[in-house]
């Protein structure tokens, strides 16, 4: 069983429309992620679309995330156990210091290649979380 920490988390129930739109909004980032040239635009929807994933999947247990100092990292902790990834918690803690670097310590140079290698990363996670969804919205989008 999944322990949910009141002091991240609040109980709501959402409906089955409800995760289906934070689902697709994780879909949007993504595919806005692959169209993209430009390394820190791609490496920052990648980001994006993997938090909005998690927010789904935490949804999916009927619990919101809180707005919280530490939020994205109990975010990433989460999915990572509800969608039986461990590379979600492990590659995703990597690309949050990373975004959080190009943030607050004056920005990032990100090639392609590493951009790349987060894309490759997101949609593998998006792959094997399919059948998560399915199973909980009786489809998929």
């Amino acid at each position: 069983m999944i322990k949910f920490s009141s002091k991240y988390f609040q109980k709501f129930n959402f409906s089955q429309g409800q995760i289906r739109k934070f689902l697709q909004a994780a879909y949007r980032d993504l595919n806005i992620a692959k169209q993209v040239d430009i390394p820190e635009v791609k490496f920052q929807f990648a980001y994006n679309a993997l938090i909005k994933l998690g927010i789904t999947a935490i949804s999916c247990f009927d619990y919101r995330v809180k707005s919280r100092s530490g939020h994205h990292v109990k975010i990433l902790e989460k999915a990572s156990l509800i969608l039986a990834n461990k590379d979600i918690k492990s590659i995703g803690n990597k690309m949050r210091k990373t975004r959080n670097t190009d943030i607050y310590g004056g920005g990032i140079l990100m090639s392609d290649k590493q951009a790349n290698r987060y894309l490759d990363f997101m949609e593998s996670v998006f792959h094997s979380s399919e059948n998560f969804f399915k199973n909980k919205l009786g489809r998929l989008l």
